[in-house]
């Protein structure tokens, strides 16, 4: 057997493509940035086929720079930013809009008109989601409702849709030549679409976003030997690899940090926070705000389900201090700034830039400073930008809580954010448990690396995978009951200043 496994992790602020060996350490990486299209308030797009040239020059460069070939990779995963939006036409591979992502709030009315007319309800019943601009059911609907043509394209057979795991393997497998048109079971239970229970497409939920059933791929498990086919000889490996593992990024992260048994946790710090908490093969419904998900699906195994608290803006709204507020030229220098004062300053700011995600679930909401003084300055600021990512971290662990009454004895960390070290301390601080982050960082990617290998056979089972995690930090708590109490209760205080900002259609 070759002595790899490759991994696509397809993000929503770059693509890279990463290569493991058997003890999951990282051989060969390449990354890169794809544009943030902002064509209006609340719209973020991407271009899909920025997204698939992006694709290929990773895949080719990390073999490149690592001295390997498509021989060398026993099996290919796919992780990918779940949610965003992408329909083609699969006669010739083009997209008829832009990628529609997670982070657009343009399906507002979408959502509300769910609300009033009862359908949330029905949404929460059987996919385990509220009615939210987040996921991709509206988003499907607003693209067949407002882009000429596309209504009558899919009704023809001539406009499919996916999430970019979707995209990316339609395209690897051949796209207008034979492509394979699946995903899996943690990102379709991101649609809206999807009912928990029996895995499949529900047609009252297609019906209910007026979405006919042949724009939708094949649902597999995550890691499965044959669902998913082969990379074509051509471009971007020319050679035929099997890809056998696919996931959601917050899936893969969860199984990239081994988080197997019930009532173990992970966060995950990128472009937003994702707290998932492996619930089994049961099924918990949230009563706090927190989204009832597929964790993962081995093979012929049953469904590991979760609870998801989601939050929108964390890592961006540090990019936010970097790109329009320009008080730092790189992310690191948030840690150096905020290092110079002691605390807040009795400043918070609430990250709220397009509403708020769980456990509120609020799209009237905007972003808000609070506590302003003279006496504050771009540290302050910085220090405050980096507490917000802790404290919606600390909304959603009591959410948490509450829905499974487990109480976390140590938080998982991982993404981009956790190299921030005094933001982890914080994090400590605020919650009132330790914090662990992993030697290898890239969770994300090794997740898919781990769900291709299980399938074809490179790893034997998850209690081998267990062996691979290591802890390379800790942070412990160091304030004061009284001192997070107080800092948590301002927190509070500034999400009220946020609700109610803009009107809902």
């Amino acid at each position: 057997m070759a002595d790899f496994i490759g991994a696509v992790d397809q993000g929503t602020t770059s693509t890279r493509f990463m290569v493991f060996d058997h003890g999951g350490n990282e051989v060969a990486k390449h990354q890169l940035e794809h544009a943030q299209i902002l064509p209006r308030s609340g719209w973020v797009e991407h271009d899909p086929v920025e997204i698939w040239e992006r694709t290929n020059s990773v895949m080719q460069n990390a073999l490149r720079f690592g001295g390997l070939t498509a021989d060398d990779l026993a099996a290919i995963g796919i992780t990918n930013q779940r949610e965003t939006t992408v329909v083609w036409d699969p006669r010739n591979g083009r997209p008829y809009y832009n990628a529609i992502v997670w982070q657009d709030t343009r399906t507002d009315a979408i959502a509300a008109n769910l609300e009033r007319t009862g359908q949330g309800d029905v949404i929460r019943r059987k996919a385990g989601l509220p009615p939210a601009t987040y996921f991709s059911g509206g988003k499907i609907q607003w693209i067949l409702e407002n882009v000429d043509g596309v209504r009558e394209a899919a009704e023809a057979g001539h406009a499919i849709f996916g999430n970019t795991d979707a995209w990316v393997l339609w395209n690897l497998t051949g796209g207008p030549d034979g492509g394979i048109h699946a995903t899996d079971v943690t990102n379709a239970s991101r649609t809206m679409l999807m009912d928990l229970e029996t895995l499949d497409w529900d047609e009252e939920l297609l019906g209910i976003f007026g979405i006919p059933r042949a724009m939708l791929p094949t649902i597999n498990p995550s890691s499965h030997p044959e669902a998913f086919g082969s990379t074509r000889t051509s471009r971007p490996l020319r050679g035929a690899v099997p890809i056998t593992g696919v996931l959601g990024d917050q899936h893969a992260a969860t199984v990239g940090q081994v988080c197997f048994a019930p009532g173990e946790a992970k966060n995950t710090y990128g472009t937003g926070n994702f707290l998932v908490l492996n619930t089994g093969t049961e099924l918990v419904r949230s009563q706090h705000g927190l989204l009832t998900t597929v964790a993962y699906q081995f093979g012929d195994s049953p469904a590991v389900y979760a609870l998801e608290g989601s939050i929108a803006v964390t890592g961006s709204a540090v990019q936010w201090l970097r790109d329009q507020m320009k008080i730092i030229k790189s992310a690191p220098e948030s840690e150096e700034l905020a290092r110079t004062v002691e605390d807040n300053g009795g400043m918070y700011f609430v990250p709220a830039f397009s509403g708020l995600f769980a456990p509120y679930w609020r799209s009237d909401a905007r972003g808000a400073i609070v506590g302003l003084a003279r006496y504050n300055d771009n540290a302050h600021l910085a220090r405050a930008t980096l507490e917000s990512i802790c404290y919606q971290s600390r909304d959603v662990v009591e959410a948490m809580e509450q829905d499974s009454g487990v109480h976390l004895d140590v938080l998982k960390v991982d993404g981009g954010v956790t190299a921030n070290d005094l933001c982890m301390q914080i994090q400590a601080d605020v919650i009132g448990v330790p914090v662990s982050r992993p030697v290898v960082a890239e969770t994300t990617a090794l997740g898919a690396a781990y769900a291709a290998g299980l399938a074809v056979g490179f790893w034997r089972d998850t209690d081998e995978l267990r062996t691979h995690w290591q802890e390379s930090k800790r942070w412990s708590p160091e304030w004061t009951e009284e001192q997070r109490a107080e800092g948590y209760a301002g927190w509070k205080r500034a999400v009220e200043r946020t609700l109610d900002w803009v009107q809902v259609p």
